[in-house]
C-alpha cells in the first residue's frame, strides 16, 4: 500500500472518528449524567468511559475483520452494523427508561421530612431528614450492573464509518494499514469520548445542584432515554 494513500486513509480515519463521536450524544451523555447522579469520582468515570469505548470500537473491528476474512461485501457489513445500531438505540432507550423509573421511585422514597427533637432544656428543635443511608447498600449492588449494562449497549453500538475505512487496506492486503486505521480511529473515538466526559463531569462537580440531587437519577434516566430516541429519529 502506497505511503500517500495510507496517509490519506489515516487522515480520513481521524476526521471521521472525531465527527462520528461528536455528533453522537450516546457516546458521552450516559457517562456524564450517571457520574453526576451516582457521585462517581472523575477517575472512575473516565475508566468506565474508556472500557465502554474500547468495547464499542473493538466490536466493529471484529465484525469487519470477520467479514473481510469470509469475503462479505461492504453493503452486507453495513447492513449488519445497521441492525446493531437499531438494537443499541433500543437498548439505550430501555436502559434510560428503567433507570428513570427507578430514579422516580428512589426520589419518592427519599422525600425529606421534618423530625422534631426535644433537647435537655425542654425546647423543641426541628430537623430536616432524608432516608439516604438505608439506600446505600442498593447503590453498592447496582454499581456493577450499571457498568455492564452500559458496556453491553456500547458493544452493540456500531462504528459504521469504520467498516469502509477498513475495507480499502484489506483489499490491498495491507494488514499494517488495517491496524493503523483501527488504531487511529479507535484512539480518536475513545479519546474524544473521554475528553468530553472528563471536561463535562469536572464542570458538573463544581456546580452546586443540591436542589436537584433528589431527582438526579430520574433526570439522568430520562435524558439517556431521550438521547436514544433522538438517535433513532435523527439516524445519528
Amino acid at each position: 500500500m502506497e505511503e500517500t494513500a495510507l496517509k490519506i486513509l489515516l487522515g480520513s480515519a481521524f476526521t471521521v472518528g472525531l465527527i462520528h463521536t461528536l455528533i453522537g450524544p450516546d457516546h458521552y451523555l450516559p457517562f456524564i449524567l450517571l457520574a453526576k447522579a451516582r457521585n462517581w469520582r472523575l477517575k472512575k468515570t473516565l475508566w468506565i468511559t474508556f472500557g465502554c469505548g474500547v468495547g464499542h470500537v473493538l466490536s466493529s473491528v471484529v465484525i469487519g475483520l470477520v467479514g473481510i476474512a469470509v469475503g462479505i461485501a461492504v453493503g452486507r457489513l453495513e447492513g449488519i452494523e445497521s441492525v446493531r445500531g437499531e438494537l443499541a438505540s433500543w437498548a439505550l432507550i430501555a436502559f434510560g427508561l428503567v433507570y428513570g423509573i427507578w430514579g422516580v421511585r428512589h426520589s419518592l422514597r427519599n422525600k425529606p421530612y421534618i423530625q422534631r427533637h426535644l433537647d435537655v432544656n425542654g425546647a423543641t428543635n426541628d430537623h430536616l431528614h432524608a432516608h439516604t443511608g438505608e439506600h446505600s447498600h442498593i447503590h453498592e449492588q447496582q454499581r456493577g450492573a450499571t457498568f455492564w449494562s452500559l458496556f453491553i449497549i456500547f458493544v452493540l453500538g456500531p462504528c459504521e464509518p469504520l467498516i469502509p475505512l477498513l475495507m480499502y487496506p484489506a483489499a490491498m492486503h495491507s494488514w499494517h494499514g488495517v491496524a493503523a486505521v483501527t488504531l487511529v480511529f479507535g484512539a480518536v473515538t475513545i479519546g474524544t469520548m473521554m475528553a468530553i466526559v472528563g471536561l463535562s463531569s469536572y464542570g458538573l462537580l463544581k456546580l452546586r445542584t443540591h436542589f436537584m440531587e433528589r431527582f438526579a437519577h430520574a433526570l439522568a434516566g430520562g435524558v439517556i432515554a431521550m438521547s436514544g430516541i433522538a438517535i433513532k429519529v435523527l439516524g445519528i
